[in-house]
């Protein structure tokens, strides 16, 4: 069995989304690593405590889930927040990808598509995928989706574009490109024509991701899991 890992990406209101809802309804399996970051702060999670600890309760909903929209606007305005925010959740949002990796491994999938946000941001990732997959845009096609979209003021949805690599500069290490300027049947067609070519593909990183791992310190974690997984 051979299986390899594809990076999707975008940026804020490109339309990524619409792709990864295309991409299911193939079949494909997809890891959505924004998914897992709002598990892995779900109550009484190793991460949920860590952040208590240096953001305070005031950043807690009634339920005592975290208020993202309150956390997110202190570590938009604040960069030594936002990355200390990373350092307690990345870790955590790893091992889960990494296990959801392994269970599609062993049910033999082709490939598994990685939808990360800021993977071409982080770079780090991008190493062990064999193709990544940006969800592009034009510019002004963007400013007026997220303002339509967040009810955003036009300097507030500059602010929130401009925070993030610009889709132009994102567009020179994407191996695959599907530009969502247009209409929902023109985005569907590009990712019904890239979905083959993927799946075609021969090509083996298995050995790759292991390496990567290891780095990572999560070689403990990996013969854990595939026991599971065999057993």
């Amino acid at each position: 069995s051979t299986m390899f890992l594809v990076g999707l990406s975008g940026g804020i209101a490109s339309g990524k989304s619409t792709v990864v809802a295309v991409l299911r309804e193939l079949g494909c399996a997809v890891i959505d690593a924004d998914v897992i970051a709002r598990q892995v702060v779900q109550p009484h999670s190793k991460a949920h405590q860590q952040i208590l600890q240096h953001f305070g309760t005031e950043i807690l909903l009634e339920n005592g889930e975290i208020n993202r929209e309150a956390l997110g606007n202190i570590i938009f305005s604040q960069p030594e927040k936002r990355r200390l925010l990373n350092s307690i959740t990345h870790p955590e949002i790893l091992k889960e990808m990494l296990k959801q990796v392994l269970k599609y491994f062993v049910l033999g999938y082709r490939y598994v598509i990685l939808d990360i946000p800021l993977l071409f941001e982080t770079r780090g990732l991008t190493r062990f995928m064999k193709y990544t997959v940006l969800v592009y845009c034009d510019p002004p096609t963007q400013l007026v989706r997220l303002m339509k979209r967040s009810g955003l003021g036009v300097a507030e949805a500059e602010a929130r574009i401009g925070s993030q690599l610009p889709l132009d500069e994102k567009r020179k290490w994407a191996t695959h490109v599907i530009d969502n300027s247009g209409d929902r049947e023109s985005t569907r067609r590009q990712v019904l024509r890239l979905h083959p070519r993927l799946e075609d593909s021969l090509d083996f990183l298995w050995a790759r991701l292991a390496v990567g791992t290891a780095v990572a310190g999560l070689g403990g974690l990996v013969f854990l899991l595939i026991r599971h997984f065999i057993s």
